[in-house]
């Protein structure tokens, strides 16, 4: 026994971490206070990790994932607030088979870069940085768009600006190609040198017209494809778990996922059980422009971020929907 003077310094063993509820864990620290005393002490701390826990009425909720690019990031987004998630990323995203018109793209818009450039995609403008590196034009392709006007569509591209040191100069008023259409048209751009990053393969008929109709010839680019990735057979499972009201919502991330569930519910003759299970499940978009495509097909859109197009405040608004959705139902 320690009578009659200074309790020792307690010596902590190792900490036992166990996890708890709402993204805290428990501390089970062993700690000798004597030569014959133990004591267990038990703290609860917030956790701040990618994989902490925390409280949220996606919990226990099944949600499908038609995204492939940041297909990670989504499913950690969900996974750490407690829902389940099917992936069935629909879309793969290669460069353009064929680099020799883009290299050529490239070459000219070095040699003589343009007025304008019109950027509608952030993977466009990072495809073309790649295809310009492997040919050896990065460092010059990047001087000649800081000396470009820079038109950009919505926040991605401005990001992908923003990854080699530029801004965009003009962001288009709302990030869709009619906002696009409408800022170029109060810039006044008769008779300016217009290149233009498209969309995939996209010809985007509505903005070649529109240019066409201001006497502009643009240089246009397609650094990039779409191509399916996952098989007809996992797309059609996602339609008829859908259909049976398996899912809770299903959280679309660009244009052609839309389009390749349509073609295989064609294919497959599942219109019909398709938009039954949209009907019956929460469908949220992370734009504008998929909501449009959505939409397009006679779907109703219940969830879309505002203002900032990215995945988190995608999540934030399911959580919202999905929250106020239990409220009604009184779950």
């Amino acid at each position: 026994m320690m009578t009659g003077r200074a309790a020792a310094r307690p010596f902590f063993l190792p900490a036992i971490l166990t996890r708890v509820p709402c993204g805290q864990v428990a501390i089970i620290v062993a700690a000798l206070v004597s030569r014959h005393e133990f004591r267990i002490f038990d703290a609860r701390l917030p956790v701040r990790g990618v994989n902490a826990l925390v409280s949220s009425s996606l919990e226990g909720k099944f949600i499908a994932l038609p995204e492939t690019r940041q297909l990670d990031i989504l499913v950690g987004l969900l996974e750490r607030r407690g829902a389940r998630v099917w992936q069935c990323p629909l879309v793969a995203i290669h460069d353009a088979p064929d680099p020799a018109p883009v290299e050529q793209w490239l070459r000219l818009f070095i040699a003589r870069p343009p007025d304008d450039l019109v950027l509608l995609t952030g993977e466009g403008l990072r495809r073309l940085l790649g295809f310009a590196e492997r040919a050896g034009l990065r460092d010059d392709f990047v001087a000649a768009l800081a000396r470009t006007r820079r038109i950009t569509r919505g926040p991605k591209p401005a990001r992908a600006l923003r990854e080699i040191g530029l801004q965009a100069d003009v962001p288009a008023g709302t990030p869709t190609t009619d906002g696009v259409i409408d800022t170029l048209r109060d810039l006044g751009i008769e008779g300016r040198d217009v290149a233009v990053q498209l969309y995939g393969t996209d010809p985007n008929t509505p903005l070649m017209e529109f240019l066409a109709g201001q006497g502009v010839s643009p240089r246009v680019v397609a650094p990039y494809v779409y191509a399916s990735q996952s098989d007809d057979g996992d797309v059609v499972a996602v339609i008829k778990a859908m259909a049976a009201g398996e899912l809770d919502a299903i959280a679309f991330t660009s244009q052609p996922q839309v389009r390749r569930l349509w073609r295989v519910a064609a294919t497959h003759q599942l219109e019909t059980a398709l938009r039954d299970g949209l009907a019956r499940t929460v469908v949220a978009a992370v734009g504008p422009v998929v909501a449009a495509a959505l939409e397009e097909q006679g779907v109703a859109v219940q969830v879309m971020p505002t203002s900032s197009y990215f995945m988190k405040p995608l999540v934030a608004e399911l959580e919202r929907a999905l929250a106020a959705a239990a409220d009604v139902s009184g779950d």
